[in-house]
């Protein structure tokens, strides 16, 4: 794919398409045009040989200017002679053999003497689908040449030793065993069978490669490993180990081979402990609750049954948190063994392409700079820059945004070819500058230091230019922006306006100043129209999903913030290493690394860094089905995102007949014509299921009704586009590209025709009568699209991954303002209500699918978590109404009362400790978690519960605002900041109520003598649990000025006093007499 030459901009309901050419656009092109002869067939450049040193030469008689593709294609299809001296090309390294190559005996390439030449079958199913649409187009591996097309041969082949054409026996190739019936340990990238090729019976074999030293050497070798493998196999009960994900690891013969990814389980001295203790904390709750129902409180009713009712609830809530956690593990990558595997020294490397997402707003909110740096170590990652694309996601269609990017796209290259070379970390501009570390370790070369003084240089005017179109949008011209060719900006209007696709960079034109190749780099707004829901990020990402299969269409997606830059250039690498692993790799839908942050002080007082839910629930989670997705950070399959089943794990071989082929043991041959019979079924179930299995010739669809299973040739074809379309959308190209499980774009397909689908795929009517938002993509219907998203996906039998690398992946700026920490918690637990209260809900939502209990439990918790606020409210007040009151929750304790009592609060700090102990987390960091659990949970929760019930039951939605990513000069300048919100008053109120009640409770004590301090001291306590949970909110309240904000003070002493006004008007905790009132009368009767 070549680099556009504008800006397109298109709706494809209004059938219009323009290309707005920028006055820029000369430079663009590269500074450095690499030299080299041109193939006098194609106009391509010749390149290299196989082995990638000297330049390839066809004809070694004449050396007449050909490419390897016309060279393949001549040999393969034409007369294969050179078209200038007319002398049969001879067979190079690299080629597979063809008609007439058994007498070049000189050749010694065995990794290619039994290559078949022919294409993946589900290939030519997605190029008969574009082919039935009337497209011209034909799908392979993305490249930027495009290749004839190849029929698929008819291929002669070996089953089970049985003849399959007329060939005679003595000239049969040499199959190996394994390329037969036999099943494989190990298996191939596809299943299609190897061509075997007709050997000349009087020639030596050693003419082959098969009588060779070196090939005996090789066949004793691989019979030794497959021996060795097979007999671990029958010692394992026959158990596969292609697909068994959670199998140990077994030998394996040499480092390229061994697995790319270890699990480490969590030594049996630190886990059994802490499991026994949960054992002990669920026995000691038992008898706790049996002791509180048994024992209630007379002459305080109401307020003993309100207490319990909060205690089952947390004990509820405890139980849901827990068990998640019960089988956590730790996980070890191997960069080096996929390097091994997949980039052997002079060979293109193997590493499979990934399309990275960054996605933004409002360029005022999320400053252009910020999502500079993101784009920037975006393309400087280590990585194959033929297999990076980042699309940038402006759903503002702001110029400022455009402008930004291209200046963006200018500065990378300089910035990328420094990062490469001197292998620096972060390759952020702006976080690697600003580090206060010493930039000279590990560094050898003398031209460092200059070049880094140079490139500091380049930097900080970048970021003037970049400052300077910032403050040029302050003002907006009244009658729009402009271009700078006079165009009018096509997104002048936020609203209504229509798609825009920019490619900045790209293989062909995207050079660094060293000559080299840059990623790719799209800008994407998509068309926007009024009466059309847009479905805010969801359906952004949701184009981008769509727009990136139609240009690049790899087979990994990474999603990230703006604000998130890539901190560990080797984070693709990271999660390749389980994506790519042949052991689990298959079954993966996505690779989830922790959030980390930036610019939080020590202290940490709001528990910013959430390493209590990074480090310990989020590998309890991994070792059961994988961890939930939190959206940032995270790479996917693009498989998964389609709504198809994960692959089914391999059962042990069953005793058939081997004297017939495989499909012949099938049910569905055995059945004849013999129909299933019809189950009624709820609508729920009869879901349509698009399920991709290799030994169909395009997918095996099941679920579909029965008369698509029965129709036959050109019907089915035609009712299964039908589906598809109505499931992906009307475009045959991004239809076909959802069968495609390696990726791959159209390679006769022109890039005008490319641009064209694009513009299609992201218009606003493209997902009207489609499953985008509802079963494909990113789900709609939630703030937390994630959570959804990555629930849909484990419903349908998918794992996911948590990978944690030495140096953090990803990095982004933390909300350590009180204020926006609060809005940020309401976020989330908006986002979780709303799952909570849809069709999707874990608790009702994928039985009977591929969801584990364990990880049920886990979405469950983390959807009804936010209801926990309105028990924990309840429960921050009662200490005060029992100090005020002089009544207590609990009666008189006895000893073995005690006992309980202490025993569960021992189970409590136990479970605790061990916690911190298998998981690394400090005791500082898990107490700031829980102080501000309780915040969250009195402030953001209930708030989030009651919009949620008003979004579900009276339709009222509510609007959030993008958090500003910007930051003040001073460090940690934000901390102290105050921002008024309707948010800070539960907690202020419930801290003011408690301390009067405590000094309420103390000259209530004081006044009746010391028989009532016993007593006291425990409602003491009990509000003082209160008060410490809220000392980071008093704190963050107070600020840099040492004072609460006025119009806080005020609100909450104004419901405090009526609060109490109340309290003592109703009085509902004292017991009312039933007989005549009696008072003392002042006289003694004795």
């Amino acid at each position: 794919m070549e680099v556009s030459a504008g800006l397109v901009a298109g709706s494809h309901n209004r059938n219009e398409l323009i290309i707005i050419r920028r006055d820029r656009e000369s430079a663009a092109r590269p500074l450095q045009q690499l030299g080299g002869q041109k193939c006098h067939i194609c106009g391509d450049d010749v390149g290299l040989t196989v082995d990638g040193g000297d330049p390839f030469v066809a004809c070694h008689e004449c050396a007449f200017p050909i490419c390897r593709t016309c060279y393949e294609y001549e040999r393969r299809e034409g007369n294969q002679v050179c078209p200038q001296c007319k002398t049969r090309f001879r067979r190079l390294k690299g080629s597979a053999r063809v008609e007439g190559d058994e007498e070049e005996d000189d050749i010694d390439d065995l990794e290619n003497e039994l290559n078949f030449d022919g294409t993946d079958r589900r290939q030519h199913g997605a190029e008969a689908m574009l082919h039935d649409h009337g497209g011209n187009f034909s799908y392979g591996p993305a490249s930027d040449s495009y290749l004839p097309k190849v029929p698929l041969p008819q291929v002669p082949m070996l089953t089970n030793g049985q003849l399959v054409d007329d060939t005679p026996h003595e000239q049969r190739a040499l199959v190996p065993s394994f390329m037969g019936g036999g099943k494989r340990i190990h298996p191939f990238p596809y299943s299609d069978p190897v061509q075997p090729r007709s050997l000349d019976p009087s020639k030596d074999l050693a003419a082959y490669g098969y009588g060779s030293v070196a090939w005996k050497e090789r066949v004793e070798n691989w019979k030794q490993k497959q021996e060795k493998l097979q007999s671990l196999k029958n010692d394992t009960g026959g158990k596969d180990w292609g697909y068994n994900i959670d199998a140990p690891d077994f030998p394996l013969m040499d480092e390229a081979r061994q697995p790319l990814s270890r699990k480490i389980p969590i030594p049996s001295s630190q886990i059994n402990p802490y499991r026994m203790i949960i054992i002990i904390r669920l026995v000691v709750l038992g008898f706790f609750f049996h002791y509180r129902v048994m024992h209630p409180v007379k002459d305080a009713y109401a307020l003993w049954v309100i207490s319990v009712i909060c205690e089952v609830w947390f004990a509820l809530s405890w139980i849901l948190d827990q068990f998640p956690k019960w089988l956590p593990i730790d996980r070890e990558t191997y960069l080096d063994r996929l390097s091994l595997r997949y980039e052997k020294p002079g060979q293109p490397s193997k590493l499979l392409p990934v399309d990275i997402f960054v996605s933004t707003v409002d360029p005022i909110k999320e400053p252009p700079l910020v999502t500079a740096n993101t784009v920037l170590s975006i393309l400087a990652v280590d990585y194959p820059v033929d297999n990076v694309s980042c699309y940038v996601s402006d759903d503002g269609a702001a110029m400022l945004t455009f402008e930004a990017l291209s200046e963006t796209s200018e500065f990378a290259r300089k910035w990328v070819p420094f990062c490469k070379k001197f292998n620096v970390e972060p390759r952020a501009p702006e976080w690697y500058f600003a580090q206060k570390i010493d930039y000279l370790k590990d560094k050898v070369l003398a031209s460092f230091v200059r070049e880094r003084r140079a490139m500091k240089r380049e930097y900080e005017q970048f970021k003037v230019r970049i400052n300077a179109l910032v403050a040029k949008a302050q003002i907006v011209p009244e009658e729009g922006w402009t271009m700078q060719d006079g165009t009018p900006w096509p997104g002048n209007n936020v609203r209504d306006h229509p798609a825009m696709i920019q490619i900045f960079l790209g293989p062909s034109v995207g050079h660094d100043t060293d000559g080299n190749e840059l990623p790719r780099l799209v800008y994407v707004s998509r068309e926007k129209r009024s009466g059309f829901n847009n479905h805010k990020k969801a359906g952004a990402m949701n184009a981008l999903v769509r727009v990136s299969a139609v240009l690049t269409n790899s087979p990994y997606l990474l999603n990230l913030d703006c604000d998130h830059y890539i901190n560990n250039s080797k984070a693709l690498r990271e999660a390749m290493c389980f994506m790519m692993d042949p052991l689990l790799g298959k079954r993966v839908c996505y690779v989830q690394f922790p959030r980390r942050f930036d610019g939080i002080n020590q202290d940490d007082r709001f528990a910013n860094r959430k390493t209590v839910f990074f480090d310990i629930n989020m590998k309890g989670l991994d070792g059961i089905q994988g961890p939930i997705n939190v959206g940032t950070g995270c790479v996917f399959r693009r498989q998964a995102f389609y709504g198809y089943d994960a692959p089914k794990t391999k059962k042990s071989p069953t005793r058939t007949s081997k004297c017939l082929p495989k499909w012949c043991c099938s049910g569905h041959c055995c059945s004849g014509r013999r129909r299933k019979k019809k189950i009624n079924r709820p609508k729920s179930e009869i879901k349509k299921k698009f399920a991709m299995k290799d030994t169909a010739p395009m997918c095996a669809w099941e679920g579909i009704e029965e008369g698509i299973e029965g129709a036959e040739g050109e019907k089915s074809d035609t009712l299964l586009h039908q589906e598809l379309e109505k499931k992906f959308g009307q475009s045959p190209v991004f239809v076909a590209s959802t069968l495609l499980e390696d990726g791959g774009t159209p390679k006769s397909a022109s890039l005008a025709s490319l641009l064209k689908e694009a513009i299609h795929v992201i218009s606003c009517g493209y997902e009207v009568k489609t499953e985008w938002g509802k079963e494909v993509g990113w789900i709609y219907g939630s703030v937390t699209k994630d959570i959804l998203t990555g629930l849909i996906m484990h419903c349908h039998g998918w794992r996911s991954i948590y990978c944690i690398p030495d140096r953090p992946a990803f990095k982004g700026p933390a909300p350590i303002n009180l204020s926006v920490c609060l809005h940020w918690v309401l976020r989330w637990a908006l986002g979780s209500v709303e799952v909570c209260l849809s069709r999707h809900c874990p608790v009702w939502y994928g039985y009977g699918g591929g969801l584990k209990w364990l990880e049920r439990l886990s979405y469950i918790n983390a959807c009804l978590y936010p209801f926990t606020s309105i028990p924990l409210l309840v429960y921050c007040a009662l200490p005060a109404v029992c100090l005020l009151t002089g009544k207590f929750i609990t009666p008189e304790l006895t000893v073995v009362a005690g006992l309980w009592f202490m025993s569960l609060f021992i189970c409590i700090f136990a479970t605790s400790i061990l916690e911190m102990r298998w998981s690394g987390v400090g005791i500082d960091e898990w107490w700031r978690n829980e102080q501000f659990w309780v915040i969250g949970g009195i402030s953001a929760h209930p708030v989030a519960v009651f919009q949620g019930l008003l979004k579900v039951l009276a339709g009222v939605d509510t609007d959030f605002t993008v958090t500003s990513k910007a930051g003040d000069v001073e460090a940690f300048s934000e901390l102290y900041a105050f921002k008024w919100t309707t948010l800070l008053l539960p907690p202020t109120t419930l801290l003011i109520i408690n301390l009067v009640g405590m000094v309420a409770g103390v000259s209530n004590a004081i006044n009746n003598g010391h028989e009532s301090w016993g007593l006291l001291f425990g409602k003491l306590f009990f509000a003082f649990w209160v008060i410490i949970h809220l000392f980071p909110f008093l704190k963050g309240l107070i600020g840099r000025h040492n004072r609460i904000p006025t119009i806080v003070v005020v609100w909450s002493i104004l419901l405090a006093s009526i609060f109490s006004l109340l309290w003592i008007r109703i009085d509902p905790f004292f017991a009312k007499p039933d007989g005549p009132l009696l008072e003392e009368c002042g006289l003694d009767c004795h």
